[in-house]
């Protein structure tokens, strides 16, 4: 009798544990004011702190407006934004400091805290109906304009005393426009991230950038930035094992991009981008519905984008990179794509997306290979355009059952073994496919109306 009364006394201790871990961390208990009236960052903190514990929980924000400056969060943590929540992130850049370990655009940088934040974590996810909003104008001002007016700044000063061994050989002239800004959701190294049904908004820089990370999922979010300077929707960089599904994206420069890293930096690092899938997407504002590059020194592979709407973007389908950059971008397919109202080409391999001279073949020229797409309808200003190396042309290029409404056709360059399977394309002008310096041009079943 007395042993069963133990196992029962070890059994409750066992259940209320379980249930401590696994309960509901209310930032309203930990000190957040649900009007905004004074900056959340401790109390937040004190809550993931007290969740990480017990080995991990849920943050609950209930409905209301929270002000708050950068979230730093540890394995284990789930953010819940309930529905009506509103989660608005300071733009005191003063919020953001000290400066942490971070990358902008392919490149390893002390700077900013990205406003959500984690290194070499396990089991992250941020959830949710709510609403997230970094509040973006004053860094897209300061950067565009301010610094114009006063170059120098604290930050600035700070940027570069931190960061002496990499201003000069791998940001050459950005240092000199003024500080770099964070990215809204960066986390560096981690595995089994989840991103779900939250709406983000008006992002200081990219928006969604996992780094490093391994089984990562984004699924049914929106992300609504404006026309302003370099806020990406979606850029997992050098991550491997990533799903990207049931997103609605509006921003101001490409929606989803693939990357891997620049130049030297990101050839040191030698870490690929692959094993990606996206699927069921819409795309609306943007420089590139889908976009791989022009950061994709430690290769790009293994990509497969299918049953997404691009409407209202410049490009549809980019992939683009330039002497210098290195890296392979090989085994991608995309397949069953509409695109509507395409500023520019609704397509393009491009090669040369900086102008430079042609050079012997080394670490530092990229590879274009292995891309194969399929079933899709476009109307664009032009079809395509397909730009390769001298040295190192675009190699086994295939276009299946295409049909493209545009003013122009296909221009292609600097290729070999392109083929055109049963693809229209209705031209205002011109030719439906322009080639030079192609060898193995396979054209089967092309038709052409004006």
């Amino acid at each position: 009798m007395k042993l069963l009364k133990i196992a029962a006394v070890c059994l409750l201790i066992c259940s209320a544990s379980m249930a401590s871990a696994q309960d509901y961390y209310n930032v309203l208990k930990y000190g957040a004011k649900r009007d905004s009236s004074k900056l959340a960052t401790a109390a937040i903190a004190k809550a993931i702190d007290a969740a990480a514990r017990l080995g991990g929980g849920t943050i609950y924000f209930p409905a209301g407006k929270y002000l708050t400056g950068p979230i730093h969060l540890k394995s284990n943590i789930t953010i819940l934004l309930d529905a009506g929540a509103e989660l608005h992130f300071s733009d005191n850049f003063d919020d953001y400091l000290p400066m942490v370990r971070s990358r902008w655009e392919g490149t390893d940088v002390m700077n900013f805290s990205p406003l959500f934040y984690g290194e070499y974590l396990e089991n992250i996810t941020i959830t949710g109906r709510g609403t997230i909003n970094g509040h973006g104008k004053k860094w897209w001002d300061y950067a565009e304009k301010e610094v114009k007016k006063s170059p120098g700044s604290k930050w600035q000063d700070e940027f570069k005393r931190l960061n002496k061994d990499v201003i000069a050989p791998d940001l050459p002239g950005w240092i000199e426009l003024g500080f770099l800004r964070p990215p809204f959701i960066q986390f560096m190294n981690c595995k089994n991230l989840l991103i779900e049904g939250i709406t983000i908004c008006n992002s200081p820089f990219w928006t969604v950038n996992p780094e490093f990370c391994e089984n990562v999922t984004v699924k049914g979010v929106t992300i609504n930035n404006p026309i302003s300077p370099n806020t990406d929707g979606i850029n997992p960089e050098s991550c491997k094992y990533v799903h990207i599904s049931d997103c609605h994206i509006s921003v101001g420069d490409d929606c989803i991009t693939i990357k891997s890293g620049k130049d030297r930096a990101g050839r040191k690092m030698a870490i690929p981008a692959e094993n990606y899938t996206i699927t069921n997407c819409t795309m609306l504002s943007g420089h590139g519905g889908v976009v791989i590059g022009s950061e994709m020194s430690g290769g790009v592979k293994k990509i497969a984008i299918s049953n997404c709407i691009f409407d209202g973007t410049d490009r549809g389908i980019r992939i683009k990179t330039a002497r210098g950059r290195g890296g392979v971008v090989e085994d991608i397919r995309v397949d069953n794509i509409i695109m509507k109202n395409i500023g520019l080409q609704a397509i393009v391999l491009d090669m040369q997306y900086a102008k430079t001279k042609e050079e012997p073949v080394s670490e530092r020229t990229p590879v274009f290979r292995n891309i194969h797409l399929s079933n899709i309808t476009a109307q664009a200003n032009a079809a395509g355009y397909l730009n390769g190396l001298a040295e190192m042309p675009i190699e086994n290029v295939t276009f299946s059952n295409i049909n493209i409404d545009a003013k122009t056709g296909f221009v292609i360059k600097e290729a070999k073994q392109v083929s055109f399977h049963e693809v229209h394309i209705n031209t205002v002008s011109g030719p439906a496919i322009e080639a030079k310096s192609v060898k193995k041009l396979n054209i089967d079943g092309v038709i052409k109306d004006y």
